[in-house]
């Protein structure tokens, strides 16, 4: 049932990374409540929202004061509330932190934004882009004399943002079953994706990174840590930094020390690339699967989103799940005794209004009512 089971978190439902702590949140047993607008209810929403899978859906009108005041006993009786707002929205509308733990003093308040809820540049649009630009994550990725490549949106809205929130409001929530008070947990995608910089930073503090596009080992300069194309068109992967992968690297491949020049001198890399390349263009990406998949070369297949789901190791781990027909990433990481799994498929918007609304004691005469008013859907 998921380590999370019996803790309840609202969500005020909006794109990218709020949600996708919602998931994480919801994969690991919480119960979370997916607030959406009523316009949304009956509408083609687009692609299928996996971030949606395991959260129930609720469709309230949160700028009437009705709306907001459901919202608001719906956090009297939870444990945590997260939002995606730029700062002092919800405050405006009337369910922000202090207002919600004035009712509910335990309540964890997780704030999802960009920049963070402080600074110059608080109240300013931006994206997963923009973000990681001011965190020097943007700036280190590239081939060397290009310009940065955008790792699509990951290490903003997910890895610096996503998890950083969920991660944040279950730490704040093991705090507040200590102290029996709620928190603000402020997570910027800025500070998350400076976050997950670390160990360069400590590189660059120590003299071993360059703040150069593609002059470093793990950044694609090195001929041991990049990919090469196949004779098939396709790509592999290698990372044989320790000597004894390298070792086995130089003899899986037939080239030599001589040939390969010293693994640690820069100066070496670009000629020792151009040999790598050459090889590996003599045999098709499942030939060099045969030749040095499991192996400790350090080795594995670039696979596309299609294939990744079938790939043996993948299968027999389960990594991947089939829900309603959509192959999608399953909960991670595992645990010995519990068993994180997703609840069920992404609810239509607002599926569950009325079933949550009735178990916070409202009757089928105030839920016509409100629904007549628009309030709810």
């Amino acid at each position: 049932m998921g380590p999370l089971q019996g803790i309840r978190i609202i969500e005020i439902q909006g794109l990218g990374p709020a949600p996708f702590a919602g998931m994480m949140l919801a994969d690991m047993g919480a119960e979370v409540i997916s607030v959406t607008r009523p316009g949304n209810v009956g509408r083609d929403n687009g692609p299928v929202q996996i971030s949606e899978r395991g959260k129930r859906s609720v469709a309230l009108d949160l700028k009437s004061s009705r709306g907001v005041e459901l919202l608001m006993k719906l956090a009297d009786n939870a444990d945590a509330l997260i939002e995606g707002f730029r700062p002092g929205v919800a405050e405006r509308l009337g369910f922000g932190p202090e207002q919600c733990q004035a009712r509910n003093p335990r309540l964890v308040y997780g704030r999802m934004t960009g920049w963070g809820q402080t600074g110059p540049l608080a109240q300013a649009a931006g994206h997963d882009i923009n973000y990681i630009s001011l965190s020097g994550a943007l700036h280190a990725i590239g081939r060397k004399g290009e310009r940065p490549i955008p790792p699509l949106n990951l290490v903003g809205d997910f890895g610096g943002g996503g998890m950083l929130l969920a991660f944040g409001v279950t730490c704040a929530l093991l705090e507040a079953q200590r102290s029996g008070q709620g928190e603000v947990v402020d997570a910027s995608m800025v500070e998350g994706s400076a976050l997950l910089m670390s160990m360069m930073y400590a590189f660059k503090a120590g003299g071993a990174w360059k703040d150069d596009r593609g002059s470093n080992m793990l950044d694609g300069a090195a001929h041991f840590y990049d990919t090469y194309e196949t004779s098939d068109g396709k790509y592999v992967s290698i990372g044989s930094i320790e000597p004894q992968f390298y070792s086995l690297l130089m003899e899986k491949t037939g080239l030599s020390a001589e040939e390969l020049g010293n693994q640690r001198d820069p100066r070496s890399w670009p000629e020792a690339k151009e040999c790598l390349a050459a090889v590996f263009r003599t045999r098709t990406r499942d030939e060099w699967c045969t030749l040095m998949e499991g192996t400790d070369v350090c080795f594995a297949p670039v696979l596309s989103m299609g294939e990744a789901p079938d790939h043996p190791h993948n299968r027999e781990r389960r990594s991947f799940l089939d829900l309603d027909g959509l192959v999608q990433p399953a909960p991670a990481p595992r645990f010995s005794r519990n068993a994180p799994e997703v609840a069920h498929a992404p609810r239509e918007a607002g599926a569950d209004t009325l079933a949550v609304l009735k178990e916070l004691g409202l009757d089928d005469g105030s839920l016509d009512t409100l629904r007549a008013e628009g309030v709810i859907a």
